[in-house]
């Protein structure tokens, strides 16, 4: 080229995004950035403002006044009652709202099932309205458990402000019939009531059965007639004991007497005197004298030795002789032994005591024979009794159980007829004055969607722009050394021409390269 001079320049291969870059891709979409920004900007703050929002609260208080007995066969029930609601009672009463049975009532009494509307491509059944509407209502509907209280706070926004406290209104109303039907047993006062009534038949049946039994048996009480019987069987069957061992006794008493009476004289000595003899005592005694006289008067006159002497000495010793043998006279008196005639006598009693012993004792176990037969027909009619003791027993408890529980019934049905529960509304709904929205928030919410929006049209029609913006994405896509980039001045950024294409000629009508325009070629570069 003559008269110029080409400068060679190296441009990266690699695209870098910088923040000029993206500015560069703004003012290059101007026109349409703005027509989106406007578009999005306005036409958020015209929805905002042709659809208001109206939000309506109401708050619900879940307490522990009133604690419900529990239906059981028990005659009494233990109440305990926590002090503080739990952490799952809240939660069940929100479920409870949010249940479908709470939330369709409330669709059907405001009329959100009704259609607003013509429905150009097809219509919809009564059923579908209803369910739709329920779907609508329950992704509107916002009903939370405030943290560290027992009070359930729900909201709900719609575009007319009477709508949303109707709403409310209704839910509440809807919720309070649910959350009553839900603790309590449907029928259980007439059913109590029926019970009582049955018990109280079953219970005078009883009796009049029991008014009827000393008719039948003849005692009142065979209970105690059987217990004194058992007493006095006791005491039979002591006596009868006792009566035999007195027979046992008297048995040996007889065997005893018997055997005394072998070795007992009937009779025994009652005197027993002894007498000498005093004629012939008197006589040899005198003879004696007479001899011993007469020896004196010899031994005076002659010697011991003198032949009459000795002669006078032996007759002095046969008299002393006769007169030592002479035996006394004996007198002995016998009477009956008295002894024998005991023993006889107290063998006699002992004879007679045993014929009254075991005829006692015969009497005595036919007693008993007849107070056992007499103590089992009393155990009978005790069993019977007591079987129908039993019987208006647990008939009495049963009346008196039923008739209790009807009075809790009874006690409920007017706690619930008087709306006295465990929840309360502490804040009604009002009709809002004022839209829900903010119109600071509603502007800056706009701003930042009608910014999105317009990025993300820019980035878009950027990305599905096939030309070129820079030299850059040229080596990157073709894969091609380049030469030289030369800015356009008026249309911004290069114009990239290939070989096969048509330059356009300059003002000299050559066809060398222009402003703006970029050469390149796989060749090398000389």
């Amino acid at each position: 080229m003559e008269g110029q001079e080409l400068v060679i320049q190296r441009f990266p291969s690699s695209i870098s995004w910088t923040l000029r870059d993206v500015v560069a891709m703004g003012f290059r979409r101007g026109r349409i950035a703005l027509i989106c920004f406007s578009g999005f900007l306005l036409g958020t703050i015209a929805f905002a403002v042709l659809t208001p929002k109206y939000r309506a609260e109401t708050e619900i208080l879940v307490k522990r006044e009133r604690v419900d007995p529990v239906v059981s066969a028990e005659q009494s029930q233990p109440l305990t009652i926590q002090a503080d609601v739990q952490e799952e009672e809240m939660n069940s009463e929100v479920e409870i709202i949010k249940s479908d049975d709470v939330l369709r009532k409330v669709v059907t009494q405001t009329g959100l099932d009704k259609p607003s509307g013509h429905s150009w491509f097809h219509s919809r059944t009564p059923q579908q309205q209803a369910d739709l509407a329920l779907d609508a209502l329950r992704s509107t509907l916002i009903v939370e458990a405030l943290p560290k209280t027992h009070i359930i706070r729900i909201t709900y926004t719609s575009h007319k402000p009477e709508l949303s406290a109707k709403v409310l209104d209704a839910l509440d109303a809807a919720y309070l019939a649910v959350h009553q039907d839900m603790h309590r047993s449907a029928g259980q006062l007439a059913f109590f009531d029926q019970q009582a009534d049955n018990a109280s038949k079953q219970l005078q049946a009883a009796e009049e059965q029991l008014k009827e039994f000393p008719k039948e048996g003849g005692v009142a009480n065979p209970t105690l007639a059987r217990d004194y019987t058992l007493q006095k069987l006791n005491e039979f069957n002591y006596n009868l004991g006792l009566t035999r061992q007195s027979i046992a006794e008297t048995q040996k008493r007889i065997e005893s007497l018997k055997e005394l009476a072998k070795t007992t004289p009937p009779r025994l000595t009652t005197q027993m005197r002894q007498a000498d003899n005093g004629q012939v005592m008197q006589q040899m005694e005198s003879t004696l004298l007479n001899l011993e006289l007469k020896r004196s008067d010899m031994v005076s006159k002659y010697q011991a030795d003198y032949p009459p002497v000795k002669e006078l000495d032996k007759e002095i010793a046969a008299t002393k002789a006769s007169i030592a043998a002479e035996k006394p006279l004996g007198d002995v008196t016998t009477d009956q032994n008295p002894a024998y005639l005991w023993i006889q006598s107290e063998q006699a009693k002992a004879a007679a005591d045993l014929r009254g012993y075991q005829a006692k004792a015969t009497e005595t176990e036919s007693t008993i024979r007849q107070t056992m037969d007499n103590e089992r027909k009393l155990d009978a009619d005790s069993i019977q009794q007591q079987d129908l003791l039993r019987t208006a027993k647990a008939a009495e408890d049963n009346f008196l159980l039923y008739s209790r529980k009807r009075e809790e019934a009874r006690i409920s049905q007017a706690l619930d007829e008087n709306k006295i529960l465990n929840v309360a509304i502490t804040e009604k709904p009002s009709v809002p004055s004022f839209p829900a929205q903010s119109p600071w928030m509603l502007g800056l919410f706009g701003t930042m969607l009608a910014f999105a929006a317009t990025a993300g049209l820019v980035f878009t029609m950027e990305y599905m722009d096939p030309s070129f913006r820079n030299p850059g994405e040229v080596q990157s896509v073709l894969n091609l050394p380049l030469l030289a980039a030369v800015p356009d001045q008026k249309h911004g950024g290069y114009r990239i021409t290939t070989p096969d294409e048509p330059r356009p000629e300059d003002s000299n009508g050559n066809g060398h390269l222009m402003e703006g325009e970029v050469e390149s070629t796989s060749g090398p570069v000389s």
